[in-house]
């Protein structure tokens, strides 16, 4: 007896498998977005994964109920539902109305740990090391470091603007040559 074949496929495919299938994004571009997921997961909970994250944007897309604009790119588009993902779940946590969770949420303490303290002593002495010859440089470091402004550094030292501004594009230019430079956050 002939065997007749399922009229329908019973896989369940990931939002990032049908957006693959449908080649709204290649290969490539799916390594983008688990990169770019990854990093927008930074900081929140572990029950809120990269993976989550990720699949959520694609679904919004796929579903419709986030349209991509002309002329902006998928990757773009994806990160920028990534960062509201993201945003929507801290406004729900800051205002309390947590969906889905009985247990309280913890919010960070922000003071450092053991270990960002240690490395941030370690960045530091670095830094310290590559001005130990320019005056004004470590008087700069010294004058952010207590958080005054740009103006109280200069008052205090006895630096003219145009002295704060050199010495602050030497210190920018001798950072990224060493490679010890991040984005803010």
């Amino acid at each position: 007896m002939p065997r007749t074949l399922p009229l329908a496929d019973n896989r369940i495919l990931l939002p990032a498998q049908t957006a693959l299938a449908l080649k709204l994004v290649s290969e490539i571009d799916l390594l983008r977005l688990k990169t770019l997921a990854r990093l927008h997961a930074r900081g929140l909970p572990a029950d809120v994964n990269w993976e989550d994250l990720l699949q959520e944007a694609i679904t919004r897309m796929l579903v419709g109920s986030r349209k991509l604009p002309d002329g902006l790119s998928v990757i773009a588009f994806l990160a920028q539902v990534m960062r509201s993902l993201k945003a929507e779940h801290w406004r729900r946590v800051l205002s309390g109305g947590v969906v889905g969770t009985e247990r309280a949420i913890e919010l960070r303490d922000p003071a450092p740990g053991p270990e960002r303290s240690l490395m941030a002593r370690q960045e530091l002495n670095a830094i310290e090391r590559l001005f130990t010859d320019d005056r004004v440089a470590r008087q700069i470091i010294a004058g952010l470091g207590e958080g005054l402004s740009p103006e109280e550094i200069c008052a205090r030292h006895d630096l003219t603007k145009t002295d704060y501004q050199s010495a602050r594009r030497r210190m920018r230019r001798t950072l990224l040559r060493e490679g010890l430079t991040c984005e803010p956050k």
